[in-house]
């Protein structure tokens, strides 16, 4: 593991009042800390590394489903992954909502395991637009001085539980001297869980994780063998890995969503290159659109939207989801156009405030134009940047 290489002190707008639950409303944020270190983010997709699938919407010729004028671009590459947090992105290509917005543009998807794999490609210009989690956009974003992308929608928040052996946890306030799991070191459940335990006075060493309370790094594709093993006691993760655990009998002792005010925190953003929302704004404006028919037709058709989700995830991952571990999972996560700008620069403040992270300069993060242009269309109010559009 690469030592931590901090990031230039600079200024950020003040920050939204803490979360209720104090020191564990900045959890998520805490994830930052792989803000710090390339090797640290590179759990931040949720699992690990692994080779990423690309396909096309067509060979030649006109896009599958398309109709109408091709626009700017003849071809947008988005990325995503094959998990449910990306629900908008997966719901969106089983029911052909991107490519209709597109017209004759050709789609072609590439599935991502892990955050900054998405970044590099979006750097490199292998992707053009992608659904990426917070720690990985920030990271791109700062890293590159603020040239690399822009966050210009939402796409979904919630879904990250803390779970444990009922027989050997009763409670949050039970965890000394127990295992508990996260995806993997700087991960943004990982930090979250760090920053809960230092919140309860737990004495945890952030890099190897040993102290009053164990924390195991455990790649979500594995921990729940680790836990039917009885190798760990429990773990802070995202769904579907919880309700999964939940399945084989461990009990849900903390929704982060009860953390946070109105129940709402950023999981899943939309990205985009900078280089090509300067050229082709059309395209990025007609994938937004896609991506807001996205989310309300999953507030107007949750189970058929499920089943999409679910199949989208057989088709890329080999295995759908059981209907004990769908459900919940599904359920626990809110679809929503809004990006949740200030619980962005929230997540970044309590993470600089634990010592996690050099204060970086977020100014200019997002771009929120075209979307709100795509809300207003539909008679909706504008969504805020928090101050963070303007550099």
């Amino acid at each position: 593991m690469a030592p931590n290489r901090p990031l230039p002190h600079a200024s950020a707008p003040p920050a939204p009042a803490r979360p209720a639950a104090g020191r564990i409303g900045r959890t998520t944020a805490a994830a930052l800390a792989g803000l710090t270190a390339v090797t640290l983010l590179s759990a931040c997709g949720y699992g690990s590394k692994s080779a990423d699938k690309t396909s096309d919407s067509a060979a030649g010729g006109s896009p599958p489903g398309a109709s109408g004028a091709k626009l700017s671009a003849d071809t947008v590459k988005i990325g995503y992954f094959a998990n449910l947090t990306h629900g908008t992105a997966l719901v969106g290509l089983q029911e052909g909502l991107f490519q209709k917005e597109l017209g004759g543009t050709r789609l072609k998807t590439q599935v991502f395991n892990a955050g900054p794999a998405e970044i590099e490609a979006l750097n490199a210009g292998s992707i053009d637009i992608g659904w990426i989690g917070p720690s990985p956009a920030i990271n791109g974003y700062t890293r590159s001085e603020g040239k690399s992308l822009k966050i210009i929608g939402g796409s979904a928040s919630g879904g990250v539980k803390l779970v444990a052996d009922p027989d050997k946890v009763a409670s949050p306030d039970d965890l000394r001297g127990k295992k508990i799991a996260t995806p993997q070191l700087g991960n943004t459940q990982d930090v979250a869980l760090l920053d809960y335990l230092a919140g309860k006075g737990y004495k945890v060493d952030a890099q190897s994780g040993a102290g009053d309370v164990s924390v195991v790094r455990s790649d979500n594709k594995v921990t729940p063998d680790a836990y039917k093993q009885g190798s760990i006691d429990g773990a802070w993760v995202p769904e579907p890995t919880a309700s999964k655990l939940v399945a084989l009998g461990a009990k849900v002792l903390l929704d982060e969503k009860d953390l946070w005010p109105d129940e709402k925190f950023v999981i899943t953003n939309i990205v985009v290159s900078q280089r090509f929302l300067s050229e082709h704004p059309d395209v990025v404006e007609a994938v937004l659109r896609g991506s807001v028919a996205a989310n309300a037709f999953i507030e107007a058709n949750p189970e058929k939207a499920k089943a999409d989700a679910n199949e989208a995830i057989r088709k890329e991952a080999g295995n759908a989801l059981e209907p004990a571990v769908l459900d919940p999972a599904w359920a626990d996560i809110d679809f929503l156009d809004d990006p949740l700008a200030g619980t962005l620069q929230a997540e970044a403040d309590h993470a600089v405030a634990v010592g996690l992270l050099k204060k970086p300069n977020l100014n200019g993060i997002y771009d929120l134009t075209l979307l709100n242009k795509v809300l207003a269309a539909t008679g909706r109010s504008p969504v805020a940047d928090a101050g963070l559009g303007r550099r």
